[in-house]
């Protein structure tokens, strides 16, 4: 079973790397990170609309939205 790399192996190993290797591994790791961004916003939505369909929520306008907002 393979153990998790730590972070500072992680970092030992990207540093043997040329500069372009480098540089491509940071977009990859940049890209991966957008990606399950996108994916946790698209979760939430989806959560959210289903919460709405059963009737938790009801719609407001923004200045309801604003005045609840306020302490």
């Amino acid at each position: 079973m393979n153990q998790p790399l730590a972070f500072d192996d992680a970092l030992d190993v990207a540093e043997k790397l040329d500069a372009e290797a480098q540089a491509e591994l940071v977009a990859v790791l940049s890209r991966r990170l957008a990606e399950r961004g996108r994916a946790s916003i698209a979760d939430t939505v989806a959560q959210s609309r289903r919460e709405f369909a059963a009737g938790r929520y009801q719609p407001i306008t923004a200045a309801e939205s604003v005045r609840e907002a306020k302490p």
